[in-house]
């Protein structure tokens, strides 16, 4: 077989684009270098410079992964709260359902990485900030909507790895749980707004 060269940013992104979809359809311990070498084209050793080791591949999925969600949810302050924050949810369900297995490693299997809690909480931190900005809210009363963003999407994120894990009621219901949750924890805070 004929290999094409190309620039190391493009050969990474076909690693990644590769090694995404063997994840998302098997489970963790039954993928190998050697799979995604073969479903990129490209020799182990080639494989093995541009990622050492299969968590430091599966962290540049979820990386990448990660990026795309902030990508596809935007916030809007002209729309209503519930509004955004469903139609959101719904965006983070289809990623989630679509790429169960690797949504599951992440947040059991490969928790403790550094590098997977690293791109967790900073997906996490910049859906904090949006929705902050959203609400408009400054000064010192920031710090306490913060927090309560912060453990409702936490909240969400563990909600919905059992959902995936043990789907045990609808999607909608999931869904309307989740901004049920957030607008139940964020109305003793209304008189705090500016």
């Amino acid at each position: 077989m004929t290999r094409r060269r190309l620039p190391p940013d493009e050969r990474r992104r076909q690693l990644i684009d590769s090694a995404a979809r063997l994840f998302a359809t098997h489970d963790y311990p039954t993928v190998h270098m050697e799979d995604v070498a073969n479903a990129a084209g490209i020799s182990r050793a080639l494989l093995y410079r541009h990622f050492p080791s299969k968590p430091e591949l599966f962290a540049a999925v979820y990386q990448q992964a990660a990026e795309q969600l902030l990508v596809d949810t935007s916030l809007d302050p002209d729309i209503p709260l519930a509004d955004q924050i469903a139609a959101g949810l719904d965006v983070h369900f289809d990623y989630f359902e679509a790429n169960a297995k690797t949504v599951v490693v992440a947040n059991r299997l490969l928790i403790g990485d550094p590098a997977i809690q690293a791109i967790i909480t900073g997906e996490l931190a910049a859906l904090r900030e949006r929705m902050l900005d959203v609400l408009g809210v400054e000064g010192q009363p920031r710090q306490l909507f913060s927090a309560v963003i912060m453990s409702w999407l936490t909240f969400v994120r563990v909600l919905t790895v059992e959902w995936l894990e043990h789907p045990t009621c609808p999607r909608p219901v999931l869904r309307d749980v989740c901004v049920g949750a957030l607008l139940g924890a964020l109305e003793p805070l209304g008189d705090r707004t500016p």
